[in-house]
């Protein structure tokens, strides 16, 4: 690994232009910009509302970042020449880096260390955290290019404070548009962008949005000028604003619900899909017989065969039957006389189900 520490240390790699990120910071900042709205408890219905509510979200913020870009000009600390041209060129973002790498230009000192007919070299000192940080600047005579031993400029793509810092010495007011990538400027997105193999490459957000949101801002400003003439004015515009606000919210939710195929007093939700048996070896699907037969053999309690039960039992057939519903059977008459060496048994006979039926005959 020490051997191809060229390949992988990023110290070696400063020289490629990356824009400031990592190999794996584009993959972290998604994932943390997705855990902002999205969870691993939310079902499938959940996740897709929350990944295009995400979208959306981003979306949005670049609308904002374009609209403030194009009508408005950020606040210069430093009141110099050479800030006011980057604010009025670089993004709101670009140029609060650009500046901030300004400003820790004014503690950096320049001392000459090398002079010859082609280039001159430069040591830049810059004193921090009770520590001395020296960087190498050389600047080319032939081609007019100063590169710096931070290489921030190759890797970042703004211009570093110690090249500032000589800027300074050497009295240049404006910054030379070779140091200026179109990438970071208010008209990067002005023309066409294609892709390698030469398509043009349209942008997914709609560029009418940036024009309505600018005209009603525009509206909006002026209305709220003349509303703050007059006491009246200001609580005229206050109550319109309120009753507008109530019918934009119901015109929001009205389509919300059409869109779900249900009416505006019933909601209707979304369920998740039905859970699949996976792949693989499953039980085979059995039928009566079958399942008759795993539960067991069942015996006659009678005879104990097979193949019939106790009412089909042909003993059960043989013998007396029980008396049918047209017959009449009543209790055992306690007072007849062929019970009269019974009649200490009685009880037993009833609690056993014994009828009396003729005269000499009992039935179960």
């Amino acid at each position: 690994m020490f051997d191809l520490r060229e390949s992988w240390v990023p110290a070696y790699a400063r020289h490629f232009f990356a824009a400031g990120m990592s190999s794996s910071q584009r993959a972290e900042c998604s994932h943390g910009f997705f855990k902002q709205y999205i969870s691993r408890k939310n079902s499938l219905m959940d996740f897709i509302i929350r990944f295009e509510r995400a979208l959306s979200h981003q979306r949005q913020k670049e609308l904002v970042a374009d609209h403030v870009d194009a009508f408005e000009v950020a606040q210069c600390i430093l009141p110099m020449p050479m800030n006011k041209q980057m604010a009025t060129l670089y993004t709101r973002t670009m140029f609060q880096k650009f500046e901030q790498e300004l400003i820790q230009s004014t503690a950096c000192f320049l001392e000459l260390k090398t002079e010859d007919a082609s280039k001159v070299v430069f040591n830049v000192s810059e004193r921090k955290n009770w520590e001395t940080r020296v960087a190498e600047v050389v600047y080319v005579k032939d081609s007019d290019h100063a590169s710096c031993s931070c290489k921030r400029f190759e890797f970042f793509g703004i211009i570093c404070k110690h090249i500032l810092a000589l800027f300074r010495r050497d009295q240049i007011e404006y910054m030379p548009d070779k140091y200026i990538l179109k990438r970071w400027k208010k008209t990067a997105k002005f023309g066409l962008v294609s892709d390698a193999n030469g398509n043009e490459i349209k942008d997914s957000a709609d560029p009418g949005l940036l024009i309505k949101r600018s005209t009603m801002s525009r509206l909006a400003s002026d209305v709220v000028e003349d509303a703050l003439m007059c006491e009246e004015g200001c609580e005229l515009l206050s109550e319109t604003l309120k009753s507008l606000q109530v019918k934009l919210k119901l015109l929001k939710d009205g389509p919300s619900n059409n869109e779900v195929g249900g009416s505006s007093s019933q909601t209707q939700y979304m369920k998740d899909p039905k859970r699949v048996r996976r792949n693989g070896g499953s039980k085979r699907v059995m039928g009566e017989k079958e399942k008759a037969m795993k539960r067991g053999i069942r015996h006659c309690r009678e005879c104990g065969h097979i193949g019939h039960d106790r009412r089909q039992c042909p003993r059960n057939l043989n013998t007396p039957t029980s008396p049918s519903n047209n017959d009449e059977s009543t209790p055992i008459d306690l007072s007849d006389h062929y019970l009269t060496n019974f009649t200490g048994c009685t009880d037993q006979l009833n609690d056993l189900g014994f009828y009396y039926t003729k005269p000499g005959y009992y039935e179960d």
